[in-house]
């Protein structure tokens, strides 16, 4: 009974607490429930967001100070070119250090390095005579110092022939019909007033030029020439003849000049002491010359000693002179090496020894390509250079021991080379070479007749003694020479040991 009054005692206290709590939650003031928004009909939100999307955007506004630089905006736009953040002058430089061999690359990069790379060009050679008188060639090159149009002056078929005309400075296709005059038809060059106009634009687009090799000009081509390039040193000048000549006076500041008259196939021009002689008065500061194909005598050649005193290297070529003009050498005080080229005869009448006379300050003679017929005439050339200290004979003709022992008059020489000389044998070289005291330097190549097991010795212990000595005489010790270290040229080498092992195995069997 007791347990049972206990539980409805707790029963009625729970009841009193649940009622003061629901009274006391009653009192605090009460939040109206949110109502709901109504919904919208599917259509209108469809019509909203076409709207929406169909009026343009307009920009969020921003702070100014947040907004980026327009210049750093625009540098990394440009970081996959860094080149294009230099100067021109920087970048030059750049250029110029890199070599020659990457100019043609470094021109595909970009316009801007393709004008660049085109200051950096001096020197060219035209084949497209278009190209010049169009002037894109001072648009394209406007530093060049050295200009070749002898192949831009040269004009090519529509329909080239398989036959192609070569010569060491021109080569051209021809027609299958055989020239008439021997030489070729004038109308495979560009015409005389063509070439003028050509080399008046060139004089006064560059008028710092130094170097110029041109063909079929004439005279007022060149007066143009000398007058506006006060600074060319260096000519070249094919198909000239004595009116042409009196131009190349002009030039007073020339220093090397190469003068082509007679080109066999090719064409034929007169260069004789006349043309010689207006020359040499005019240019009076030459240094080198070359006479290829010119006629002339004693008298050109002395107007050019006696005027071109600062003449210091000569070089005779193919030469059609006559008899006589070696001895007029004797004029030319300051030369100091005389060359000889593809010259058929030396001087066929030199006039006898004691009017020859001799060149006191020569010190080198090179005769390259020459046929040696005449011995008087080449005992003449020595004793004009019997002061030489060095004698180079290539590839010459006719250069047997009778006739190479008239070099035994020039007792200076410290250096010889001999190549190509067939006629030659080791007694006749002997025979020479013993007698040049001060020999130092000797050089001897492909000269069958020049044996290794003639060398007697006397001439062993000179060899022996020489500072520079070159010794492949024939061809088989050239060849010899060329295949040293690749393992060829053994008569079989490790093959043939093998073969001789196995015959000697099958003997013993």
């Amino acid at each position: 009974m007791q347990r049972s009054s206990s539980r409805t005692r707790n029963r009625a206290q729970n009841r009193g607490s649940k009622t003061t709590t629901m009274e006391t939650m009653s009192c605090l003031p009460q939040k109206p429930d949110p109502v709901p928004p109504p919904l919208k009909a599917w259509s209108k939100l469809w019509l909203k967001t076409k709207l929406q999307s169909s009026l343009p955007k307009q920009p969020l506004p921003t702070n100014p100070k947040s907004q980026p630089n327009k210049t750093l905006i625009s540098q990394t736009l440009l970081v996959s070119d860094r080149t294009s953040l230099l100067s021109d002058q920087i970048l030059l430089q750049i250029l110029s250090k890199l070599p020659k061999s990457q100019r043609n690359s470094n021109s595909l990069v970009s316009k801007r390095w393709l004008n660049l790379q085109g200051r950096l060009i001096r020197s060219i050679k035209l084949l497209d005579w278009e190209f010049l008188v169009s002037g894109r060639l001072f648009a394209r090159f406007p530093n060049l110092i050295h200009v070749d149009v002898v192949h831009g002056c040269v004009i090519s078929p529509r329909n080239p022939s398989g036959i192609l005309l070569t010569q060491k400075m021109v080569s051209f296709h021809v027609d299958y019909n055989v020239f008439p005059s021997g030489f070729a038809p004038e109308n495979y060059l560009l015409s005389v007033n063509e070439v003028d106009f050509g080399l008046r634009s060139l004089a006064s687009g560059y008028p710092n030029l130094r170097k110029l090799m041109v063909i079929n000009a004439s005279e007022l081509g060149l007066l143009s020439v000398a007058e506006e390039c006060p600074t060319l040193q260096e000519l070249e000048l094919h198909k000239c003849n004595d009116q042409v000549l009196r131009g190349i006076a002009a030039c007073q500041n020339l220093q090397i000049l190469k003068l082509v008259g007679y080109v066999d196939g090719f064409y034929g021009s007169l260069v004789s002491d006349i043309g010689l002689t207006i020359m040499a008065q005019g240019c009076r500061r030459l240094v080198k010359l070359e006479l290829s194909g010119c006629e002339g005598s004693y008298d050109g050649i002395k107007a050019i000693g006696q005027c071109c005193q600062m003449l210091e290297e000569l070089t005779i070529t193919s030469h059609r002179m006559e008899g006589g003009w070696l001895s007029a050498l004797s004029y030319c005080e300051n030369l100091k090496t005389l060359k000889f080229q593809s010259c058929k005869r030396i001087d066929c009448s030199p006039g006898p020894d004691e009017h020859l006379g001799y060149c006191s300050t020569l010190e080198r003679l090179h005769l390259e390509r020459c046929q040696l017929r005449d011995k008087r005439s080449v005992r003449a050339l020595f004793l004009m250079c019997e002061t030489v200290r060095e004698i180079v004979f290539q590839n010459c003709w006719g250069l047997d021991n009778d006739m190479f022992s008239t070099a035994g008059i020039c007792r200076r020489v410290r250096f010889l080379s001999l190549e190509g000389c067939g006629l030659l044998t080791t007694q006749g070289l002997e025979y020479v070479i013993v007698s040049w005291k001060d020999l130092q330097r000797l050089q001897v190549v492909s000269c069958n007749n020049i044996k290794d097991s003639e060398v007697a010795p006397a001439l062993s212990v000179l060899l022996s003694d020489l500072k520079e000595f070159m010794w492949r005489p024939d061809t088989k010790s050239l060849l010899l020479s060329n295949l040293e270290g690749t393992g060829m040229g053994k008569k079989g080498g490790r093959f043939f040991e093998k073969e001789s092992r196995l015959e000697i195995l099958f003997k013993k069997i």
